[in-house]
This record gives structure tokens, C-alpha cells and sequence, in this order.
């Protein structure tokens, strides 16, 4: 189990320098890729995009890199484009305010002038960011990692709790069709006794039947095992589960608010209100789970 935040950093060798990659990783439902990337390295950020999609899962991944110790651009200036932009600029000045005064650093204003010149071959670059992002995902992977462990300790203790809570539901409720029909039988017959009439005994017994059967939880408590065994299993999974176990958690919680609305008794609709905290509890823990 990986938890879905977490940060890590690699580099690797470019030339005389070192290429330098840090990923940060944030809850997010669908996979998100952003890329910072110093300006000598802007043309390199889909490479990073592109790699960290084929490894990454759901989740907002924040990739930076730079480099240190080398320049892989070197910045050239265009003269003859200069030249002609000044004396564009000279004889706009002539024709709108004539005499003016037209600097020459009104140049540096000018898109385009620089042209960059590669120091390092453009592969070169891209194959160090590559090593550098592959260490990066390593060590933010061993982070999640740490991080999935301490949330797997949180979501067994809530899942043993919630079993619990279901096992007590069940030792409450293993005679509660039963006494109820004997219930339900006893009042129907003195309520027919009193109003004098005769007693249908096999109408009696088709509706007491109906009755008890709108109280029975057996199934619930079948399906709530069943649940209960399948997340068991994906917490001690290592692949992304965080999906699979919250919409699991939706049906666990589906199947508490049946048993509660089928409650006839105090005490199993408070233990059904702990059940649903456990629930919330862990849904809210399974945002975290890639």
C-alpha cells in the first residue's frame, strides 16, 4: 500500500554539472502531471511529462528540474535582426515624435533578438533528466511506501473495530426474528380475541411471517462478512487500491444504513451508528491511498 503524497529528489551527471529532478506527489482523483522547468530545460519538460505518466498512478504530481554546474544553452544576440529592429524603431520615432530621443536598450524589450546555441547535445540532456527523474520516483516511492505503512496500521485497526461492531450486531440479533414473531403472534391473537373474531391461522402466520422477514439482517451481515474479507485484502495488497477500497466502503456503508433502518432494538442501532464512524473514519484515510 503507497500513500498518494510523498516527495522525492534524484540527479545524475550532465557534462561537467548535474541534472537535478524533485517530485512532489498530492491527492488527486485522476493522474496530473505538471512540469517547472528552468529556462534552458523548457523544451525538455515533456520528456519528464511523458516518462512520469508511464510509472505514475492516480494522483497530482509536481515535477521541477534544473541544472547546476553547466549551461546546456549558451544565449547568442541577433545582430542583423537587432539592426533592422532599431532602425524600424528610428523611423517610427521620425514619423510620430521626431527629435526624440530613442535609446538603444529599447532593444532588450524586443521578443526574439536572443537565440540560444546548445552547449550540450539536446539527447545528452533529455537522457539526464530521465536518469534524474527515474531516481526521483525512486525515493518518492519509498516515502509513499512509509507513508502506506502507517496508513494500513490505521485502516486495520478501524476494519477489526468495525468487525467487531458486526459481531455484536449478530449476537443481538440471532433470536430477534424469532422473538419477534412470537411477539407479533401474541398481539395479533389477544387484539382478535378482543374484537371477537375468528382467527385465520394460516393468514396470521403469512403476515407474521412478512413482518419478520422486514426485520431479518442475515444477509446484510453476509454481505458486511464479504466486505469486510475483500478489504482485508487489499490492505495487505501492493497495488493501487484506494479506488477499489472506497467504493467497497460505499457498499459497507450501504449495507449499515439497511440494518439500521431494519432495527427494532436500541442497542444495535447505537452499535450501527459506531459502524458508520469507522466508516467515515476510513474513507476519509482512503483518499490518501494510491
Amino acid at each position: 500500500m503507497r500513500s498518494m503524497t510523498g516527495f522525492g529528489a534524484g540527479e545524475t551527471a550532465l557534462g561537467e554539472g548535474r541534472a537535478l529532478v524533485e517530485v512532489r506527489s498530492l491527492n488527486h482523483r485522476y493522474l496530473e502531471v505538471r512540469t517547472s522547468m528552468a529556462s534552458e530545460l523548457a523544451g525538455h519538460g515533456w520528456i519528464l511529462e511523458q516518462e512520469a505518466r508511464k510509472r505514475l498512478d492516480r494522483g497530482r504530481y509536481d515535477i521541477a528540474a534544473r541544472v547546476v554546474g553547466v549551461t546546456p544553452l549558451t544565449p547568442q544576440f541577433d545582430m542583423a535582426r537587432a539592426r533592422l529592429a532599431y532602425r524600424s524603431l528610428s523611423e517610427l520615432r521620425d514619423e510620430l515624435a521626431p527629435g526624440t530621443d530613442l535609446p538603444v536598450a529599447a532593444l532588450a524589450s524586443l521578443p526574439d533578438l536572443f537565440t540560444a546555441t546548445p552547449n550540450i547535445a539536446g539527447d545528452l540532456v533529455a537522457d539526464a533528466l530521465r536518469g534524474a527523474l527515474g531516481n526521483a520516483l525512486v525515493r518518492l516511492d519509498e516515502m509513499r511506501l512509509r507513508e502506506g505503512d502507517a496508513l494500513r496500521a490505521d485502516l486495520t485497526g478501524c476494519l477489526e473495530r468495525m468487525s467487531k461492531h458486526r459481531d455484536s450486531i449478530e449476537s443481538k440479533t440471532s433470536n430477534a426474528v424469532q422473538r419477534q414473531r412470537e411477539k407479533l403472534h401474541a398481539r395479533i391473537e389477544q387484539l382478535l380475541r378482543d374484537s371477537g373474531t375468528a382467527v385465520d391461522e394460516g393468514r396470521l402466520e403469512n403476515e407474521i411471517a412478512l413482518l419478520a422477514d422486514r426485520i431479518d439482517i442475515a444477509e446484510e451481515l453476509a454481505r458486511l462478512d464479504s466486505h469486510f474479507v475483500q478489504l482485508a485484502s487489499m490492505l495487505s495488497a501492493d497495488d493501487a487500491v484506494g479506488r477499489k477500497m472506497d467504493f467497497l466502503l460505499q457498499e459497507v456503508a450501504r449495507e449499515i444504513n439497511t440494518i439500521s433502518a431494519k432495527s427494532q432494538d436500541a442497542e444495535v442501532s447505537q452499535t450501527a451508528v459506531e459502524l458508520k464512524a469507522e466508516i467515515a473514519r476510513m474513507r476519509q484515510q482512503v483518499q490518501n491511498v494510491a
